[in-house]
């Protein structure tokens, strides 16, 4: 595999890993705990096996790997979620999990991919779809287990529908597919739960913040991210405001 383009390198290596662990949990009969273990160490190997030969000198930062914090004086820095929604996963009849590939270069995220292996698309900073038209009834996703506190009053204040789903990566690519009207996360993350679905995100022309409205910054010492909003643009404001009177 040769790749000049990072976003089509992105694209190729989340598809890949997808079908790598499509494969790994195709009729598998094992605890949902080696499944999750399973499929987070080999995707975790591909993601890095094939960047460390196609990109051998930039950085890596996985939810899986030993965090080396040379990557603080990189210049380009890939960070990526090899299985993002490991409990979906474990769950063969859910589809909401994904595989997150960003590339943040000097400051900025640059390019990215979040395949869909359950659903079939991957989404690219590149071909990223402009959201369809806005329900009417704004719809709210939120995390199955881990919803903000906040989050109920928030939909009252905007006559929204709060809909859980599993999984950063689904969640977010399910706003830029226009199935929902945005993403609210407030209860921690990490970089790579959120690099990839924001640089896609921001690619379609979405809202991307921290829930106080301050901008995400990647590539930190700690690469802890307590909140995040992904959201259509008009929507942002009234989103801000209500979450800024709840908490």
């Amino acid at each position: 595999m040769t790749c000049d383009s990072d976003v089509e390198l992105a694209r190729l290596l989340a598809t890949h890993a997808g079908v790598i662990l499509l494969r790994l949990r195709k009729g598998k009969r094992v605890p949902a705990s080696r499944l999750k273990a399973d499929g987070d160490r080999r995707s975790h190997d591909f993601l890095t096996a094939a960047l460390a030969k196609l990109r051998p000198g930039d950085a890596v930062l996985s939810e899986e790997g030993a965090d080396d914090h040379a990557r603080l004086e990189a210049g380009r820095v890939w960070i990526v979620d090899p299985l993002d929604g490991t409990r979906e996963y474990s769950e063969l009849d859910r589809d909401d999990w994904a595989i997150h590939v960003a590339l943040w270069e000097n400051g900025e995220l640059t390019a990215g991919a979040v395949a869909l292996p359950g659903l079939g698309p991957t989404l690219t900073s590149e071909l990223s779809p402009r959201p369809r038209p806005a329900a009417a009834q704004p719809r709210i996703l939120v995390s199955r287990s881990r919803p903000p506190a906040y989050a109920e009053t928030v939909a009252e204040k905007l006559g929204a529908e709060l809909v859980p789903m599993g999984s950063a990566g689904a969640k977010a690519m399910a706003v830029v597919r226009g199935q929902a009207e945005a993403y609210l996360h407030d209860g921690g993350q990490y970089e790579w739960d959120s690099a990839a679905p924001v640089v896609v995100a921001r690619a379609a022309g979405l809202h991307t913040s921290r829930v106080d409205g301050s901008p995400l910054r990647y590539n930190n010492p700690n690469p802890y991210q307590p909140d995040l909003l992904i959201c259509r643009p008009e929507l942002a404001d009234p989103i801000l405001q209500a979450i800024a009177t709840a908490k």
